[in-house]
């Protein structure tokens, strides 16, 4: 594979040529110990770092985050928030994020370590706000290449607008209909230069070669030492991405995948390896400073990564996981029954994990039993980054004509994404909204909404935060909510399907264990028994459609986005609609509501939840 311009612009820093003297001496005395084993023989004045070739085991910090979600400035509302555990066990919420701040981080941590790896775990792009939603996440990009990061994997929401639109991410060029955003000093279109850093796509193939799309991982070399990271996105990527967004390609088991590789790499001589997996697991406690080894090892997570971490081979020497927006630092033990280090960041650049890889240099391993991790808040008390200040402030400007055009005004807070609540008021304003839009017979006929919850991307805070008003909703904070710009279809489903959307909600390999619960507009009920399990979690004879008990055998007209009436979510039995209609766009309906039904004397108040009734 040839290098590409940006891998060249990196190459000073990726790769420099190992010291042969150090080759050597490895030679030498490798056979004497055991490998693994430490020593402190050779151990200079230096320090820990391991500044001279003689240190048997030097440092190399591994620093790691995930789902930044093309996030920018700071994250509004409750988003924007990390909960802190104090000694008293007692927690807090710290105002945390934007990438202003997440680069002076990066690079206080930096400070002091001669090897130093930046990595990430997926959806670093896709579900944006508008600074960079609106401009396909070029500014993303630009800011991670700013900041440094040397490798990522792909996760799911890199596929919301295709492989064509990933490839060019990595590789650069101007979007194929709207063209390039900027000019160049001398009035030329500015071509978008792509990601400087490899996108890793290892269980991603194409159906027709087979072959993955992007690179299945990478090796870091700097003095002699080679660290190998292999990338992949969750297996159940066409689940939670449109059809269209994954049309041609095979999404293959990531343990199989990751194994298959770290044997490559093995064979290659390299013996340590990183997976950056986005896919991850849920902790026992939402505080970022938990710690989940307590119960002991893995007890005090679950999820998906469990499984997964458990399976993958032990030549692999830590997991860099994503996925979930959960943050931890765990020991999983793998398949020999060895702890290994498994890391999750939360997401929207609230935290970053430093891990501390112990490197042997005679056997090219890490000492697995004196890795540490830890997650660190990027809090926002600490001076900015005037590169990324710049960088927001350019991109704001051309987006400016369009993002501080007011839609509406709201009285308080309205939560979605910050809400950790089943039912959400931002889900029922949203779900309100596609209902009073497409009930009206020439739109569809539409009786009820449903919204799924990772649609919905933010809050909708009352501070302004700019130039706005207090309570001003402009098209920048709706479009942060809803960035998708899905179709709304209006679609027959039977109430018997209806009732077996609802336990999908709760049953099934994606929902089981992580419920996504649908959103639901105004005049829909039921009863949701979490001290159940299974589809038995929702009570059957509580669904009603304004107070009149849900008929299964009765045909009902239903709006919901285009994703979730392809079974996005899990929930497959959507899509066994008939009679479809499409309407208008998601956001154009969310902010035609927000224009009818408020004014700055009359603000939309956050909506009363009642709809699902929990009972646990």
């Amino acid at each position: 594979m040839s290098a590409t311009p940006q891998r060249l612009r990196r190459a000073h820093r990726l790769t420099l040529t190992a010291v042969a003297v150090t080759a050597t001496a490895g030679a030498l005395v490798a056979a004497a110990l055991p490998a693994g084993a430490d020593s402190g023989a050779h151990r200079s004045s230096t320090g820990s770092h391991g500044y001279g070739w003689w240190n048997r085991t030097v440092d190399v910090q591994l620093l790691s985050f995930n789902d930044l979600h093309g996030t920018l400035e700071p994250p509004q509302g409750s988003s924007g928030t990390i909960v802190e555990e104090q000694a008293d066990g007692t927690t807090k919420s710290i105002p945390a994020g934007g990438v202003e701040y997440l680069a002076s981080s990066l690079r206080k941590a930096r400070e002091g370590h001669r090897y130093s790896i930046t990595a990430a775990a997926g959806d670093m792009i896709g579900g944006s706000p508008m600074l960079s939603g609106l401009f396909h996440d070029e500014p993303s990009i630009e800011a991670m290449n700013k900041m440094d990061l040397d490798v990522t994997s792909v996760g799911n929401h890199e596929f919301d607008e295709g492989r064509a639109e990933l490839l060019r991410m990595q590789y650069g060029g101007c979007h194929p209909k709207e063209g390039c955003y900027e000019k160049t000093r001398w009035g030329w279109p500015k071509r978008f230069g792509g990601a400087d850093f490899p996108y890793l796509a290892a269980n991603v193939t194409d159906e027709r070669t087979k072959r993955p799309i992007l690179k299945p991982y990478t090796v870091w070399k700097k003095n002699g030492i080679k660290i190998g990271f292999i990338g992949v996105t969750l297996e159940g990527t066409p689940d939670v991405v449109t059809a269209e967004g994954v049309k041609g390609l095979k999404f293959h088991d990531e343990v199989e995948t990751i194994n298959k590789y770290a044997r490559e790499l093995n064979r290659q001589g390299v013996k340590s390896i990183v997976a950056l997996i986005h896919e991850g697991g849920l902790p026992a406690s939402g505080a970022y400073n938990y710690d989940c080894d307590t119960p002991g090892a893995g007890a005090g997570i679950s999820g998906a990564i469990v499984d997964i971490a458990k399976n993958i081979t032990p030549k692999v020497d830590a997991l860099v996981t994503g996925h979930t927006h959960k943050a931890y630092a765990c020991t999983i033990p793998d398949p020999a029954g060895n702890p290994r280090t498994v890391t999750s960041a939360a997401s929207l650049g609230r935290l970053y994990t430093d891990t501390t890889l112990k490197y042997d240099r005679w056997s090219g391993d890490i000492v697995r039993s004196r890795v540490k991790a830890a997650n660190h808040v990027v809090d926002r008390d600490q001076p900015k980054a005037a590169d990324m200040t710049s960088l927001i402030d350019r991109w704001n400007s051309l987006a400016a004509p369009v993002a501080n055009r007011p839609q509406g005004y709201i009285s308080a807070d309205i939560n979605g994404r910050g809400s950790s609540a089943p039912e959400k008021p931002l889900g029922n304003l949203i779900a309100d909204a596609q209902l009073e839009a497409l009930s009206p017979a020439d739109k569809g006929g539409a009786q009820l909404a449903l919204m799924n919850p990772g649609g919905i991307r933010s809050d909708l805070a009352f501070e302004a935060s700019g130039a706005e008003g207090d309570g001003v909703v402009t098209y920048g904070e709706a479009f942060t909510v809803q960035p998708f710009t899905n179709m709304m279809n209006i679609v027959d489903l039977t109430g018997a399907q209806l009732i077996t959307a609802l336990q999908q909600q709760v049953t099934g390999s994606v929902n089981e264990a992580n419920p996504k619960i649908l959103q639901v507009s105004k005049g829909f009920t039921y009863t949701l028994d979490l001290t159940k399990s299974g589809a038995d979690r929702i009570v059957v004879d509580s669904v009603k459609l304004n107070g009149q008990a849900l008929d299964p055998a009765r045909t009902y007209r239903v709006a919901m986005n285009e994703f979730l009436a392809g079974g996005g979510d899990g929930f497959t039995v959507l899509k066994e609609h008939r009679n479809k209609l499409v309407g208008a766009s998601d956001l154009d309906v969310f902010n035609a509501y927000l224009t009818k039904n408020s004014s700055a004397q009359n603000p939309i108040a956050p909506p009363a939840t009642g709809r699902i009734t929990v009972v646990q």
